[in-house]
């Protein structure tokens, strides 16, 4: 059985289940941007999946540069972008 818990990132509320990745979290909540790229700003999320390219890395419970392809959602979790998304540049604008 699934268990629906709570979780943050960029100090907005969201429901996640528990055990399954943070970027899946993030994805079923509409969320495909995860950090701005240091170097040319641009907006970054999942790329492999499996990670090895560090592209969907986020700050996790004040630990930074966990990837969110490989770490798995707990309740509570509080999870930021390194770079300050606003709502509008997380969202799927499809």
């Amino acid at each position: 059985m699934e268990k629906e818990i709570t979780f943050s990132f960029n100090g907005k509320q969201y429901k996640g289940i528990a055990g399954q990745t943070i970027a899946a979290a993030l994805f079923a909540n509409g969320i495909r941007a995860i950090r701005k790229c240091e170097v040319t700003g641009e907006m970054r999320g999942v790329y492999c999946g499996i990670g090895h390219c560090y592209e969907c890395r986020a700050t996790i419970n004040d630990v930074p540069n966990i990837r969110t392809c490989l770490t798995c959602l707990e309740d509570n979790m509080i999870i930021s972008s390194e770079s300050n998304l606003t709502t509008g540049e997380m969202q799927d604008e499809s």
